[in-house]
């Protein structure tokens, strides 16, 4: 596909064509998963590229996530390049000993003599009547690992991009698509205008305050942002696009100038993303502070099934708008 400031592409063609690309320039990569292959991804992400590139090349698997994890992590020790798609967060839990006990670890227990080149997409968040079993967001606790290096695209062209940027890491990356992404469209940015991987990118300037948040939540908080502009309270939203490592110097020169901050996650408040970068706030930029750091999450219940019991436990617009008019001096 040839690829310009005028392409416009969805969310899911945007990962399709980089795993195309990834696909045709590197005959050591090679996609796995289950439904991958002849039902094109439960996403319909990978739909015709088993056509293009085989059965050696687009791999379907058995229903076990810890057996085609590992053999992920034993092909990335032997020299191949895996993308491994894990179908949901929730059924990721089944290969957390391969992930988290073997990916993240064998470089620092070899002494540096063994890499494992893996990358590991999943589908996470909520928003399309799943239930608990398939809606969480549990991207902290991936982050929460050292080793890893865990990315959430949030753009057309985060998602086009982001795929190269980590088949070239030496070390396990994993990426966070969140569900309600894939039918989102946009123009698709010249590749030389994305950042790298682990930066951080100010989607919006602002001098109130700033909004800190990531994946499936930014559009919401753009959403915000503009309505508070309506009203006078002009915003700055960041993107972090990447949890770890986190990109701390965005974050602390945003706070230097609108000395209040909001973050907003889809994940739930008790040890989640947000209370990292809340505490990171208080330790490194207290005194750049005008107010404390608030968080607006998803409540804390398993994600529920019908439609208006599941929207309620999510963060919303008028969420995160009313979390800002609380900030002492905003008004």
């Amino acid at each position: 596909m040839a690829e310009s400031t005028q392409v416009t592409l969805t969310y899911r063609e945007a990962v399709r064509e980089a795993l195309r690309e990834a696909l045709e320039k590197d005959p050591r990569v090679f996609l796995m998963g289950e439904d991958v292959g002849r039902y094109g991804g439960c996403y319909a992400v990978s739909k015709g590229l088993i056509d293009q590139f085989g059965e050696d090349r687009v791999m379907d698997t058995p229903l076990s996530e810890s057996g085609f994890v590992g053999a992920g992590v034993g092909a990335a020790l032997a020299g191949m390049r895996p993308i491994v798609e894990v179908m949901t967060v929730n059924f990721s839990l089944l290969a957390l000993d391969q992930i988290v006990n073997n990916a993240a670890t064998i470089r620092h227990m070899s002494g540096g003599q063994f890499n494992i080149p893996l990358v590991i997409r999943m589908a996470t968040g909520a928003g399309r009547q799943l239930a608990a079993q398939h809606s969480h967001s549990l991207e902290c606790w991936y982050a929460h690992v050292p080793g890893l290096k865990v990315l959430t695209p949030a753009t057309i062209s985060d998602a086009r991009y982001m795929l190269e940027m980590a088949l070239q890491a030496p070390d396990p990356v994993i990426i966070f698509e969140h569900v309600m992404l894939y039918n989102e469209e946009a123009e698709l940015l010249p590749k030389e205008q994305i950042a790298a991987m682990d930066k951080a990118v100010i989607r919006r300037a602002g001098q109130d305050l700033s909004l800190i948040t990531y994946g499936g939540s930014l559009g919401k908080t753009l959403v915000a942002a503009d309505q508070l502009a309506s009203e006078g309270i002009n915003a700055e939203v960041i993107d972090l696009r990447c949890l770890r490592p986190l990109d701390k110097t965005t974050l602390l020169e945003s706070l230097s100038r609108t000395h209040r901050a909001v973050l907003v996650d889809e994940s739930w408040k008790t040890g989640g993303m947000a209370a990292e970068i809340s505490a990171m706030l208080m330790e490194e930029a207290f005194w750049d502070l005008d107010a404390p750091v608030l968080r607006v999450c998803s409540q804390e219940v398993p994600i529920p099934y019908p439609e208006h019991l599941e929207r309620a436990a999510l963060p919303q617009v008028a969420d995160i708008i009313a979390a800002v008019k609380s900030l002492p001096g905003v008004l």
